[in-house]
């Protein structure tokens, strides 16, 4: 049981409740955060007259419409349903559960005015797998993740579509079920709900935990190419790095030299005098994208552990104000760095793979013995290169980009939604290619036989072995590709 508080929460943790079906629960504090928060808005609203914005007026361009008090519930359900305007693909229901955790996170910290029963809500939802329905299209990236948020949310009110047991339900069917009432949204609640940032947040989060695997994957698959294309230690010497010394470039090469540790291949008289950059420049490139990603995830780590809705409630100091925490222009920038640095390791991945193929070093055309009969690795190399161009159009930035809404009330918006689906859709291309390197340099690395590569690095090889043979002759590619990719997002590099 993790004890949701306002202690920082980190990836490691974030990995470890969400892949080891951890329960959450509010800790005292937190209830108290929260239950202290939403007494003072009740107690302000009985005792002031002036407007307060998205309490007792309107939204958006709206808000200078006042709302009476008998009325406020309704303006905060209203809000809910007429937000849930997404559409295209479903959002995975994994994400949308990391959606939940941060939610219930932010809404911790006692500054939304809350009921305590709907974070409690929230919570349940989590714990017993019940992921609302949420779809990838309709969030600009402020106010927050409006629509995504808002299908989100739905089901507290007994409205929308939630997965449950295994299939898509009624959400009203589903509380039927387990004998619960839909909540009655008090003033406040629908915007704290809608308003924050919690869509590109889980997003985020997903890319760089899947990040953390592929970045280690690349070093590995990008090492087995260099002792198949039989290239030299030479450019990973320590001495090199320390007179350009970044952090991820003396990681890199450090990685390198380690896996190559006991190696027969590496250690042979090579008759070239250099390699070609996909080889000799891992150190520089890979851990030019280390950087970027330890960069990137401090930026998220400030922004899980934030209050990101609008306005913002400070029971201490006796104000509630409205500001922009909403806006998702630190995530969207991070987003599309991120975007850009694993397309990177997908961009020099193809070229060593391309390299592999090419008939140099002693290698057969295409890793085939009898080339000509067999086409071999000629069509998977046009495979990575399709998926590296792709990932070249979404490296196009989203954050570049901005639209008026709410008739010039919400005049600059992030677009930080649009550069997270892109984000996990290079992070899915990125597994792709360099599965497809893998299976490419596993291929090479026989014809250099009986020479042996470092015991660390053989023992992957034959790993990858066990899914995936040694092509003697052509068969249909589509399969041992598929079979790559799912070793790579499954074996511990």
């Amino acid at each position: 049981m993790h004890k949701i508080s306002t202690a920082q929460i980190d990836l490691n943790t974030i990995h470890t409740i969400l892949y080891s079906n951890s329960k959450i629960e509010l800790s005292e504090e937190a209830k108290n955060n929260i239950l202290a928060c939403r007494n003072y808005l009740d107690h302000k609203m009985a005792s002031q007259k002036e407007p307060i914005y998205g309490i007792n007026t309107g939204f958006g361009s709206l808000c200078n419409v006042s709302i009476s008090d008998n009325d406020l519930e309704q303006l905060q359900k209203n809000l809910v349903m007429s937000h849930a305007c997404g559409t295209g693909d479903e959002v995975p229901q994994e994400i949308v559960k990391l959606m939940l955790l941060l939610k219930v996170q932010a809404l911790s910290y006692g500054k939304s005015a809350v009921q305590l029963q709907t974070v409690e809500r929230l919570a349940f939802f989590f714990n017993n797998n019940i992921v609302p329905v949420v779809y990838q299209q309709g969030s600009l990236g402020a106010s927050g993740d409006l629509s995504p948020l808002a299908h989100m949310c739905l089901p507290l009110l007994g409205l929308g579509e939630v997965y449950f047991e295994g299939k898509k339900q009624n959400s009203e069917d589903v509380l039927k079920k387990l004998e619960l009432t839909p909540i009655q949204l008090k003033s406040k609640e629908g915007l704290a709900l809608l308003n924050g940032t919690q869509f590109m947040i889980a997003y985020g989060v997903w890319c760089l935990l899947q990040t953390k695997k592929i970045s280690a994957a690349a070093d590995v698959i990008g090492t087995i190419s260099l002792e198949a294309f039989d290239g030299r230690i030479d450019p990973f010497k320590p001495h090199i790095h320390t007179i350009r010394p970044h952090k991820g470039q003396i990681k890199t090469a450090e990685t390198i030299r380690k896996l190559l540790e006991g190696s027969e291949l590496i250690q042979r008289k090579k008759e070239h005098v250099q390699d070609p950059y996909s080889f000799r420049c891992m150190p520089q490139v890979h851990g030019a994208s280390k950087d970027t990603f330890e960069y990137v995830e401090s930026v998220f780590l400030t922004e899980i552990n934030s209050v990101t809705d609008n306005p913002t409630v400070f029971p201490q100091e006796d104000e509630i104000i409205s500001g922009g925490n909403f806006h998702g222009q630190p995530l969207a920038l991070a987003l599309d760095f991120l975007t850009i640095a694993l397309a990177e390791l997908g961009n020099i991945s193809e070229r060593r793979t391309y390299q592999l193929i090419s008939g140099l070093r002693g290698l057969p055309p295409f890793l085939v013995a009898t080339p000509g009969l067999n086409s071999g690795f000629m069509i998977p190399q046009y495979t990575a290169a399709s998926i590296v161009s792709q990932n070249k159009q979404l490296c196009t930035p989203a954050s570049a980009d901005s639209i008026v809404s709410s008739n010039g009330q919400e005049d600059h918006v992030s677009m930080g939604a649009n550069a997270a689906t892109k984000c996990y859709k290079v992070v899915e291309n990125v597994q792709r290619i360099l599965a497809i390197e893998l299976f490419n340099a596993s291929q090479a690395i026989e014809f250099r036989r009986p020479a042996k590569s470092s015991p660390q690095l053989e023992k992957h090889i034959a790993d990858f072995r066990a899914s995936v043979p040694f092509i003697e002759q052509d068969k249909i590619m589509f399969t041992e590709i598929e079979k790559s990719v799912q070793f790579l997002k499954h074996h511990i590099f």
